[in-house]
Formats: structure tokens, sequence, C-alpha cells
């Protein structure tokens, strides 16, 4: 692919140069925003409509940036003046104009259906274009990073990155010609598609590989690795048959230590360096700690009795990631969260078995049977405490985990390198999307 023959300055440092029969514009020139007033809430004596919400927006990622209508949006009700003033409309875009990371800022979707009661949410706000553009080419008009990278700059606030409206009216675009804007949207549709085919076929094969894992975890935590070992029924309709010489435990006849919880304190305690401070949400759902973006206390605020010793299992009691484990190998000092329930099993292989019990699907069931279904969902630590689980003799979980290790640690190694390959997927997708849409490859020859 090769580049339009002659180009301009932008006047946009993140642009750059465009082809010099291109049109830089700012959004508000090229439309209008506006607010909403509807909320969530219903009323009895308004009239019942679909709403888009800050959620629709996000999930369409990867459709296109398009809403076609066949979601179902969350009801509710308004006054039938707003209906008429904030109803949406085929051709219309909305943005998201608040969020928790700056990554979603400014994020758009088209609106590409109309019907009579679709209105959008006070969370987001609504873009009508006032120029002729061709309606498919709205999707990419702003979704690239040479777009969204203005709107990171121009973020404010804390705890929710916010963009104002002047933010938005003030961010440049560039608009190739109509006929230009046809052959950019059917050029991107074809290679955004097999982009989007590799993806899904690439997380497919990742799926597949996390069954393959659970598979190899649920056979030798139940059943050992002796092929020709004789069973007996273990007594537990979950579990099932176990070899004959394994017993039936609990988790608190195992432990070296009674049930503790992790501590809590408020976030304002935060500091950039110190004692790590682990969360529910710093544990990945296979029980991995993510390093970056943690939180840290001072040494003053964490008493000896929170402090992590090497083998604890950390198990989450509440909310939904209730289950979820992580077991701590590292020497420096850690502390937990109140959410976390603490156990452990004195050496490596032991809490590393438990570990893997705790990836087996008659774990996960034993959750469902064991979940507090009220406001939070919550298994507590009492409850950890008698589980139920099937137990080898100490040699044969030495070997188990030593065996686990092995595979799993192959298994995780493909995933790691699916992951990133899905990655360079998406960032591929994005690069290309803005290469085209600034004008740095010039498609208008492209025939599929």
């Amino acid at each position: 692919m090769k580049p339009y023959p002659v180009y301009k300055d932008s006047g946009v440092v993140w642009i750059g140069e465009i082809p010099s029969h291109w049109e830089p514009i700012r959004l508000g020139m090229l439309g209008i925003f506006s607010s909403s007033g509807i909320d969530k809430k219903s009323n009895e004596s308004e009239i019942s409509v679909r709403m888009v919400n800050f959620t629709d927006i996000i999930r369409s990622r990867k459709y296109f940036n398009v809403q076609d209508g066949t979601k179902n949006y969350m009801s509710v009700t308004t006054p039938h003046s707003k209906l008429e003033e904030h109803r949406l409309r085929k051709g219309d875009m909305v943005f998201i104009p608040s969020s928790e990371t700056k990554e979603d800022l400014g994020y758009s979707s088209l609106i590409d259906f109309d019907e009579s009661d679709i209105v959008y949410s006070y969370h987001i706000i609504r873009y009508q274009t006032r120029k002729p553009m061709f309606h498919y080419f709205k999707k990419y008009l702003v979704n690239h990073h040479s777009i969204l990278n203005q709107f990171s700059l121009e973020a404010k606030g804390t705890t929710r990155q916010i963009i104002g409206r002047n933010v938005f009216r003030n961010v440049r675009v560039v608009l190739p010609t109509l006929s230009e804007q046809t052959q950019i949207v059917t050029f991107l549709d074809f290679k955004t598609q097999k982009i989007d085919e590799l993806i899904v076929k690439t997380e497919q094969k990742i799926e597949l590989l996390r069954e393959k894992r659970t598979a190899f975890i649920n056979h030798c935590v139940t059943k050992g690795l002796n092929p020709n070992v004789e069973m007996k029924d273990s007594g537990v309709e979950w579990i099932g048959e176990i070899p004959i010489h394994w017993i039936v435990s609990k988790l608190k006849y195992d432990t070296s230590n009674p049930v503790r919880y992790g501590m809590n304190i408020s976030s304002d305690k935060y500091v950039d360096e110190g004692i790590r401070f682990i969360r529910i949400t710093d544990i990945t759902d296979w029980g991995e700690l993510i390093k970056d973006n943690g939180k840290y206390l001072i040494k003053e605020d964490v008493t000896d009795e929170f402090l992590l010793d090497r083998y604890d299992i950390l198990l989450c009691r509440s909310g939904h990631t209730v289950g979820k484990s992580y077991l701590h190998l590292e020497d420096e000092d850690y502390t937990s969260g109140g959410y976390l329930v603490r156990f452990n099993f004195g050496d490596y292989s032991k809490s590393k078995f438990i570990f893997y019990v705790s990836k087996t699907d008659f774990y996960w069931y034993w959750i469902q049977l064991n979940t507090v279904k009220s406001t939070i969902e919550n298994v507590n630590g009492d409850k950890y405490s008698n589980m139920v689980y099937p137990k080898p003799p100490d040699t044969e979980q030495i070997q188990i985990v030593e065996y686990l290790d092995e595979k799993t640690q192959k298994i995780d190694s493909t995933i790691e390198k699916e992951t990133q390959r899905i990655e360079l997927l998406k960032e591929y997708r994005q690069s290309l999307i803005s290469e085209v849409v600034t004008g740095k490859i010039d498609v208008r020859d492209h025939n599929g």
C-alpha cells in the first residue's frame, strides 16, 4: 500500500500530515453535541423507552463500534417532551465523556437503526453531524489512536476521568472526500473483519487450552497419577471416586493456622511504595498476582499479624469474585484485604495441592452450594474451613504437584503467547484504522 502523492500539515501533532485535498476540522464545526437528563428511574406517569448507556458503547468495541438495535437495551421512562428532544436517530453518534480510565474516554458508537423509543443516558453525550458524510465512515472517524489520544490528553479528575464539552468540540478530525470515505469503509471493513476472525480463532484456542488445563487438574487431584489404582467412593457426590488409599479431609484439619482474614483499611491510606496490599481485584481468575498498579501501605499501618507468610493461600470470600484463589510465594512483606481469607498448609507441596484443588470443577460446584445469596455473594472463613477435598498421602501430593506444575506451566506458556498474539492483532487493527483514516495510506485502488 502506497501513500498519497501530496501532503499538508494537519495542524495537529497526533495526526501529522494529511493528504493535501483532505479537510482538517474541529468536531464542533462538523456537528452538534448534546446531553440528556434521562436517568435509570421509572415513573408510571411517563412513557416507556429504551436507553443506550455507557456499557452499551463499551461492549460495542468488537462489533465495529455500531449500535444496530439488536441489543436488549435498558428499559426506563421519560416525559414525552424529553423523548422528542433526546431520541436517537440513525446516523447519530454517542460518546463517553467520563470513565474510571482514560482508555475509555471519547470512545463512541454509531447508531445504525431508526426506532421511535430509543434515547440516550445522561452518562453519555450525543453527536449529530451537520456536514455531508458517508454513514458508515462515522464509526471510524474518531475511534482510533490519533483522535483518542487527544481525548486522553485533556482528561481531568482523580477517581474518575472527565472530558468537558469544549474538549469534544475542539478535537480535530480530518475529512476525506465523500467518495474516499466510501472506499475507506470498504477497505477497513474487509481488513478488520479478517483481523477479528483471527482474534476469535485465537480466543477459542486459548479457551481450549484452559479447558485442557482444568481437565488435567481435575483428573490428578481426584484420581492421582496411577491409572491402575483401585478406586473407592469418596462419599461426596461432587467429588466422586478417589484412590482407595486416599481420604476425604477438610481444610481446617490440615491448615497450620486457624482461619484468618486480611485487614480492613481505607483507600486514603494507600501510598506509592511500601508493603504491597493485595486486593481481590489484584488477583487474576487463574490465581496470579497482577504486578502493575499495585497499592501499598506504610509499615506503621500494618501489624505483624496481617503480614502474609510464605505459602499462604488467599481465598476470595465476597462479591462476584468469590472463590478466586492466590498462592503467596514471595519473601518480601505483603499484606491482604479483609475480603480475603488466609490459610497456610506448612510447605509448598501441601499449599500448592490446595491451590490446584481450588481450580477444579468440584471446588466451584462447592462454591455454588455454599455461597450465601444476599446483597453481596459471600463464602466466609468458617465455610472455607469446612470444605472437603480428596487428600492423598504426603509423598503422592508432592508427585502430583510436580507433575501438574510441569504440565500447567507448558500450557500457561502457550496461553501467554496466544494472549500476546491477540494484543498484537488488536494493536495492528487500531494502527491500520489510524493510518487509513488520517491518510497515511492511500486505499483508493484497493480491490479487496
